[in-house]
């Protein structure tokens, strides 16, 4: 069962990784990726709106800022690996 979750939450992590990078381009996935794309998203979505409540996001130079609840969930998802580990 704790592997099952191990292995649960590395998708997770891998998920979140590729949900950031394909975010911007959703509109032009294919209808099988775009399926993957909005099941993440059911999940990512509500987390990361509770998240940006809590945190602001980070200035890094003059009109730049990083979006912090991202690295916030990842960070929250390595930690409860390396419980599981």
């Amino acid at each position: 069962m704790i592997f099952l979750i191990y292995i649960f939450l590395n998708f997770l992590v891998i998920a979140l990784f590729l949900y950031s990078k394909l975010l911007p381009y959703k509109d032009r996935l294919d209808k099988r990726y775009l399926r993957v794309f909005n099941f993440c998203s059911g999940i990512f979505n509500p987390i990361l709106s509770f998240l940006k409540g809590l945190f602001k996001p980070f200035t890094v130079g003059r009109g730049l800022q990083v979006d912090m609840t991202q690295v916030v969930l990842l960070l929250v998802l390595l930690l409860i690996l390396g419980f599981f580990r």
